[in-house]
């Protein structure tokens, strides 16, 4: 289902991204879009990633895929663009929610730089709101090594 936003002096918008972007220009926020040229690149990037691989209803393995690929890319990021919270680390938070609360204590290991990405998005002021928090264990339990 495709959210619709009717604005009081204009043309409806259609499309979560659109919406969103839409929304942060309207609380003069525009930082959240990216501050150049190549951060709002990325951000519209993830926004797109997130409507076209995380929206919908992903089989197990294109979750797992995705968490994947996600936990290489943030390997060396704080955030999806680097270092400065945007739209993108927001949208992709409530679009990841539903596939990051039911993982194992082992998953979240497994997709560790995921589950630090995650937490320290549920944490920052005003973005979790209805959700639920999602627990993760600070200390790691075990190694993968034997």
């Amino acid at each position: 289902q495709t959210p619709v936003l009717q604005t009081n002096n204009g043309p409806s918008l259609t499309g979560l991204t659109t919406i969103a972007a839409h929304l942060v220009k309207q609380a003069n926020k525009e930082y959240l879009l990216g501050s150049t040229a190549e951060e709002k690149a990325i951000v519209q990037q993830w926004l797109e990633y997130r409507v076209t691989r995380v929206d919908g209803h992903p089989s197990k393995e294109d979750i797992r895929t995705l968490l994947k690929d996600l936990n290489s890319y943030l390997e060396d990021k704080v955030y999806l663009t680097g270092y400065n919270f945007t739209l993108a680390d927001i949208l992709l938070y409530y679009g990841l929610h539903r596939f990051i609360v039911d993982l194992t204590v082992q998953e979240k290991e497994k997709y560790l730089n995921v589950s630090r990405w995650f937490c320290h998005i549920q944490h920052y002021p005003g973005i979790r709101q209805h959700l639920s928090s999602v627990v993760f264990i600070k200390n790691r339990l075990y190694t993968n090594s034997h």
